[in-house]
């Protein structure tokens, strides 16, 4: 996985809980809702992403 994928994903984990703190002091639950949904999604993300480093790694050990 690259750098850029990592910070993307990080950067909507970021958005989303902004989304949510706002949604949350504003009393808007559709709002709060998103952003907990933003979260999930970039940390779904980021734990596919790290499944696929551990296959390559395990891969490259195989390889040698």
């Amino acid at each position: 996985m690259g750098l850029d994928d990592k910070m993307r994903n990080k950067a909507e984990e970021v958005k989303g809980k902004s989304k949510e703190f706002v949604g949350d002091a504003t009393d808007n639950e559709r709002l709060e809702a998103e952003g907990k949904a933003d979260q999930t999604k970039a940390k779904m993300k980021q734990a596919a992403e790290h499944v696929k480093d551990t296959a390559d790694d395990v891969k490259d050990v195989f390889e040698r």
